[in-house]
């Protein structure tokens, strides 16, 4: 990783898909890391992560105490980790198609029209 005062750079993107790349490879993971695999793990992830929330009020949700934050971040983490290896494997730049999908989204979600709103685009 990128160094920073002596601290890894937890920001940089493209340490995080070297060092899954290093991860996987000294593990001879590579084989099952096809992207059918990792699309299914994110969604899996996803679960795991919507499994802290299930049964939780709005405001509970909110308001996590630190152990199940704790829990939470892990399972933020996978789902990060899972769509990283996704996107490296897939050679899909993943910062630049998160910029690119909130530009379309700025326009199918005009703010005059959605401002305060939840309403689908299609249904402003």
């Amino acid at each position: 990783m990128t160094e920073k005062n002596g601290k890894p750079d937890e920001n940089c993107l493209e340490d995080l898909q070297r060092d899954l790349r290093r991860f996987s490879a000294v593990r001879e993971w590579d084989q099952f890391h096809t992207p059918k695999n990792l699309a299914i793990a994110v969604s899996v992830e996803s679960g795991e992560l919507l499994e802290h929330f299930q049964w939780l009020t709005a405001e509970q949700s909110a308001n996590l105490s630190a152990d199940h934050l704790a829990k939470v971040r892990l399972e933020i983490a996978d789902v990060l980790l899972y769509l990283v290896s996704l996107s490296d494997k897939l050679g899909v730049d993943l910062v630049a198609a998160a910029f690119e999908k909130l530009e379309i989204n700025a326009k199918k979600y005009p703010v005059e029209l959605s401002k305060g709103s939840a309403k689908k685009y299609t249904d402003l």
